[in-house]
């Protein structure tokens, strides 16, 4: 009886000591794991942002790009502008106003006040 009562103190004693480091190890485990889905969604962000600069490499995609996104065109290019009507350049607008950032609404606090 004696010695059943010592080897359960054992076993209580070894679980009190091995529990800490076990946590322990699971959680680096975890921490591990995420850290490696960590990289690899960083080494395709990596590879994504190397095929883009590859293709602002390209003389002829910066061109595109220009045309596009400036409205630039090479001289004797033919180039197409649309106009809005007015309803659409309002409601542009007061989209535009909504979306606003709190500094972008405190400048333009600043400059009316400013101009009076």
């Amino acid at each position: 009886m004696r010695r059943l009562a010592v080897l359960g103190a054992l076993i209580i004693f070894l679980a009190v000591v091995i529990a800490p480091t076990v946590r322990s190890y699971l959680a680096q485990r975890h921490q591990v794991s995420a850290l490696r889905a960590q990289v690899a969604a960083q080494r395709a962000n990596v590879k994504s942002l190397q095929k883009e600069k590859a293709r602002w490499s390209d003389p002829a995609y910066v061109q595109e790009q220009a045309g596009q996104r400036l409205g630039y065109a090479k001289p004797g290019q033919p180039l197409t502008v649309y106009v809005t009507d007015a309803k659409s350049r309002a409601a542009a607008a007061k989209r535009a106003e909504k979306s606003q950032t709190w500094y972008g609404t405190l400048w333009k606090s600043v400059v009316s006040a400013g101009a009076r």
